[in-house]
């Protein structure tokens, strides 16, 4: 048995790159896709449909029936406001690339648009994937790469890229510009880069980050000749990462601005988006108010500090200096961007899926086949619990439920 298994799997390592992350990932899915099935068995009453759904219907649920619905109805030309003349929830917080996408799809084949973005969701994650493997083969040997990707795929929240949200076409988006950013392709990312933005908001850390990027390649490229190391960048490639950097801001605001240009609302999207959150956007505040929530008034303000504090130190371990000044200023900026605007909940550990390349970091940490492997099926556990305590719905004593 021992030996088969053996045989196999020396099979499957001369596999070509792109079958052998096809692999992992699809299988990945397939585990994700039975803990769905097992989790649907047991949900009860909710908002959507009968008790023990089958597993489309499962998965259609919470932001999916939002990006479904401006799938078939688009944007309101209004936003909807209740007797306060409060703005109520609406389809404006929803990025609309994925949903055209999606009802584009369904104009094509038929399909019903649930089930358009539901096969977008699940193309887009397995590209994500493959440009994933290709980025990590910047920082990393195959084996560790391929690592990466295992830990990529069973993250604990990884099952949403198999559900119609748009995470998983943000993540190709990501990975795709994140690719042409270390191969010095800039302009080639400038379309990519669009179209991250009108995905889901990823366009102000990755501004951020080609910013400060372009900072230190000035600094590089202008220091005294006995200081530099290896080959700088020419002017060619800083007035190209200039440009990237202008267009990521520009486009970080287009999808504000079209919020803004339909409903003639300056403030739409940030209206919209605020109001899951149930109080006006205050940077940084969320997060000692969560604090003080969760530890209070003494530790609770000082728990932000400490998780920046702890999240530095993992920024100056080896495995994450590995990454490079690139991905790493990305796990930086998008941190920092969390940190300044998001309101800390369930939803976080969703949020967190952009801080990807940290999956090499993790393979990177010991070449130990054990540790790996108990990384991964830890990860998988955790899956469990995210799917259960999270996507499945079981209403609050004051009604409504923690979202995924």
């Amino acid at each position: 048995m021992n030996e088969r298994r053996a045989n196999a799997l020396s099979a499957a390592g001369r596999w070509p790159w792109w079958l052998q992350v096809g692999a992992i990932y699809l299988v990945a899915r397939l585990i994700s896709a039975s803990i769905f099935m097992a989790a649907a068995l047991h949900q009860g009453t909710n908002p959507w449909f009968p008790a023990k759904p089958d597993y489309w219907n499962f998965i259609n649920i919470w932001d999916a029936r939002w990006y479904g619905e401006v799938a078939t109805n688009g944007y309101p030309s209004e936003l909807p406001l209740n007797d306060s003349g409060n703005v109520q929830e609406n389809a404006w917080a929803f990025y609309a690339l994925f949903p055209v996408l999606g009802r584009a799809l369904s104009g094509l084949t038929g399909l019903p648009p649930a089930a358009s973005l539901t096969v977008i969701a699940m193309v887009a994650g397995l590209g994500a994937a493959m440009v994933t493997y290709r980025l990590f083969r910047h920082k990393a040997s195959h084996t560790a790469a391929l690592w990466g990707i295992v830990f990529f795929s069973t993250f604990p929240v990884s099952p949403v890229l198999q559900v119609p949200y748009a995470e998983s076409l943000n993540l190709l988006l990501l990975a795709s510009a994140l690719l042409l950013l270390l191969r010095r392709q800039y302009l080639w990312a400038v379309p990519v880069v669009l179209l991250m933005c009108l995905s889901r908001p990823t366009g102000v850390p990755f501004a951020a980050m080609a910013g400060l990027l372009l900072c230190y390649r000035l600094w590089q490229h202008f220091r005294p000749a006995q200081w530099r190391e290896g080959s700088g960048h020419s002017l060619r490639e800083l007035w190209s990462l200039a440009g990237l950097t202008v267009v990521s801001g520009v486009g970080a605001l287009v999808w504000p601005g079209i919020a803004w240009l339909v409903t003639g609302d300056i403030g739409a999207y940030t209206k919209t988006e605020t109001v899951w959150r149930g109080h006006d956007l205050v940077p940084f505040m969320p997060w000692f108010d969560t604090g003080i929530l969760l530890f209070g008034p003494v530790l609770g303000i000082l728990a932000p500090f400490l998780f920046v504090a702890v999240f530095g130190l993992v920024m100056l371990t080896r495995p994450v200096r590995a990454l490079g000044i690139e991905l790493r200023l990305w796990c930086i900026c998008y941190m920092g961007y969390l940190l300044m605007f998001l309101h800390p909940q369930t939803s976080t550990f969703r949020m967190l899926l952009p801080l990807f390349p940290l999956a090499l970091s993790a393979a990177l940490v010991s070449r130990s086949g054990a540790y790996r492997t108990v990384v991964a099926m830890m990860f998988v556990l955790l899956q469990i619990v995210w799917i259960v305590w999270l996507w499945a719905w079981a209403q609050l004593p004051g009604g409504g439920d923690y979202p995924p």
